[in-house]
């Protein structure tokens, strides 16, 4: 109890915060049904890269107990059975619509933090009738572009996203939660009913053991917890989770994300390839994807490593594996790509079928500190013209408009996507047309 008092104290002493989260509801699902809206209230799933796994559903589709997250061929035939629509990833759409959701959303606080392609925090210190301004956000977000979204709103970020939860499922908020005003009864009740694994920094891996160590299986027990003793047992990281959970918010507002300590980029393949010239072309892809990144967040890379497999489910499976140093570090496209296919031609081996390819960009440092090698030919200010070059004119006219020769050997690399949608917003050329 004297812990309890404390904490109570703490709170009185530090000025309250205020966040709220606003996420797009089953925001894939949504995005179709935009242009589809002849699929609203209708099942739909959307599939992931080679249409593999299923990613994402529509509520209708989870009520009818579809298996979420597993092989598509698992539920192909139920979806067919209950007349569900499928889609095929459409990154594009999905990725412009959250832009535009995101600028919609930045107008209605001071700061904003983008926490995935559906979700984002905002920062409402001082501002008055917050629930009011949540529901003016759903508002402008449906009118506007017609997604779907809940707020929830809270002291702290970890409340905000619990918040969220709760007014996803429960309709009688009217898609916004607020912890502001509640009494402390109310909100512990509330909290005793969310397991301590729906808490945003918990999870199914920490779940199991806080009930086994510290018998905690609630995030009200995890609120009440003594900070200290998780800490000691947990680490500084979930400290932080329970005294936000309390109300004392640990966790700020990030403007700028942090840069990438490394960059992936890597896919499974449509259709499994056997000749060098099919993989050389899908690295060269993954490189120039990976390079871009690089340069946005103003990085070179020291070392470069490849990688190729077969299926791990025939005999004899393979993975090829190797890491590729560069002197001096670069975040040039040509250079990045002229390793990476060294490296490619030392681990790939004749006769067989590959499943996968990818690259990863490693050791990153900022670009303005880059180390240079008195042995290594200077850095020619030229190629990092034609980089941004390459860059602006891609940005402008469509990823990949510009591209080197080695991306364009074959197509055979490329993944499945059987039911995509058009890219209604990002290509002139697939416009919905309305007769």
């Amino acid at each position: 109890m004297a812990d309890l008092g404390r904490r109570h104290r703490l709170r009185e002493e530090i000025p309250m915060s205020a966040f709220a989260l606003v996420d797009g509801n089953s925001f894939y699902a949504s995005c179709e049904r935009v242009f589809r809206p002849d699929l609203i209230g209708k099942p739909i799933v959307v599939l992931s890269n080679n249409d593999g796994c299923v990613v994402a559903a529509s509520a209708e589709a989870k009520a009818l107990g579809l298996k979420m997250f597993g092989p598509y061929f698992e539920i192909a035939d139920q979806c067919r059975e209950y007349g569900v629509t499928v889609f095929s990833s459409n990154y594009a759409l999905y990725g412009d619509m959250s832009r535009r959701m995101m600028a919609i959303l930045a107008d209605f606080a001071p700061r904003q933090e983008i926490y995935s392609i559906d979700e984002c925090f905002l920062q409402l210190d001082g501002l008055e009738d917050k629930q009011e301004r949540a529901r003016a956000m759903r508002e402008n977000i449906w009118r506007r572009i017609g997604i779907p979204a809940c707020v929830g709103i809270g002291p702290s970020k970890t409340l905000a996203k619990l918040a969220n939860h709760l007014a996803k499922k429960h309709a009688e908020h009217g898609g916004v939660f607020s912890w502001e005003g509640r009494p402390e009864p109310e909100i512990d009740a509330l909290l005793a009913a969310i397991p301590v694994g729906k808490v945003w920094g918990v999870g199914p891996r920490l779940a199991p053991r806080l009930a086994e160590e510290l018998e905690i299986t609630s995030a009200l027990e995890l609120k009440r917890a003594d900070p200290r003793l998780i800490q000691r047992s947990f680490g500084v990281t979930l400290e932080r989770t329970a005294r936000e959970l309390a109300g004392v918010s640990c966790l700020a507002l990030a403007d700028i994300a942090p840069p990438r300590q490394q960059i992936i980029s890597s896919r499974s393949f449509g259709e499994k390839a056997a000749r060098l010239e099919t993989l050389a072309s899908a690295v060269s892809f993954h490189v120039a994807h990976a390079a871009e990144k690089l340069r946005a967040q103003q990085s070179v890379a020291s070392l470069i490593a490849i990688s190729i497999r077969t299926s791990p489910h025939q005999e004899d499976p393979y993975r090829g594996y190797t890491v590729i140093p560069l002197s001096p570090a670069t975040d040039d496209t040509l250079a990045l790509t002229r390793a990476a296919l060294n490296g490619l031609r030392q681990i790939f081996r004749p006769g067989r079928r590959y499943l996968k390819a990818g690259i990863v960009l490693l050791e990153l440092a900022p670009r303005a500190l880059r180390q240079t090698d008195l042995f290594s030919e200077p850095v020619d200010p030229r190629r990092a013209q034609l980089m941004k070059t390459l860059d602006a004119i891609n940005q402008a006219h469509g990823r990949g408009k510009i591209k080197l020769a080695s991306e364009a050997l074959t197509a055979d690399w490329e993944m499945r996507k059987d039911q995509r949608s058009p890219c209604y917003t990002t290509d002139i050329r697939q416009l919905l047309e309305v007769r």
